[in-house]
């Protein structure tokens, strides 16, 4: 088989997924929108968290050309990316029972703020704890995942819940568990990831819905434009004055 049918293969796979989240998410879609769009609307902050790769989608929404200037990345020690070492540390952290709530803890996190949470299996100690004890703090969540894993894996959380269980409100990624869409004879596991394409698209959905409930609400979306468009960086300069106060990622 040739590569480019192979490459064709794994587009159709992810278009296909990408369609189901648009006939079967679209409703939670809007809802998420709406509750960002509120959250700042009433002067409240935005954040997001994934760990390893599920990092990449909630880093795609902070410091965004096109995205809300509100959006800050929650970053919890060790468990940002693959850019720690052993890389196999970032996926220890996250089954270790308390580290979430000391990172909430000692986070700008306050009540009235939202916090995105992604996490592929939201099998994991870390993503269950950050969602329940962000909302301990009055801190509305939403989680991205993958809920197939609840039926066909065990919780690692002490409470024996998942993601799922402790969010405000569920966007199915729709990913199979292993997270691969193809297969072939001749090699022994299956491969091709699409969770990071299908994620990011789901949350880039969001945001568009977000910025569209605040601009019908007579409210300027604090949207980021490219710094590589004429006009781009003064435009960013007056949004981030604007809303320093909820921006941490310049500090």
């Amino acid at each position: 088989m040739d590569d480019g049918t192979l490459g064709g293969r794994f587009l159709d796979a992810a278009i296909g997924l990408l369609e189901r989240v648009r006939n079967e998410e679209s409703e939670t879609i809007t809802a998420a929108g709406e509750l960002i769009a509120d959250t700042v609307a009433d002067g409240g902050r935005l954040f997001a968290y994934g760990a390893g790769h599920s990092s990449l989608p909630a880093q795609d929404l902070v410091y965004r050309a096109g995205g809300l200037a509100l959006m800050n990345l929650l970053a919890v020690p060790g468990a940002v990316g693959v850019d720690v070492r052993p890389a196999t540390l970032g996926s220890a952290l996250e089954r270790i029972d308390g580290l979430a709530t000391a990172v909430l803890d000692t986070s700008p996190l306050r009540a009235g703020d939202l916090l995105v949470i992604i996490s592929l299996s939201g099998r994991n100690a870390l993503p269950v704890e950050m969602a329940t004890h962000a909302r301990e703090l009055g801190v509305k969540v939403i989680g991205v995942t993958s809920v197939a894993y609840a039926t066909q894996t065990a919780s690692r959380h002490s409470s024996g819940t998942f993601l799922k269980d402790q969010c405000d409100l569920v966007l199915d990624s729709k990913i199979a568990v292993g997270d691969a869409e193809l297969t072939l004879d001749s090699i022994p596991a299956p491969f091709a990831p699409a969770s990071t394409v299908v994620t990011s698209a789901i949350l880039q959905s969001v945001m568009a819905t977000a910025a569209a409930c605040l601009a019908d609400r007579g409210i300027e979306p604090p949207l980021l434009r490219s710094g590589n468009v004429d006009g781009g960086l003064d435009w960013n300069d007056r949004v981030m004055r604007e809303y320093g106060d909820r921006i941490f990622y310049l500090r």
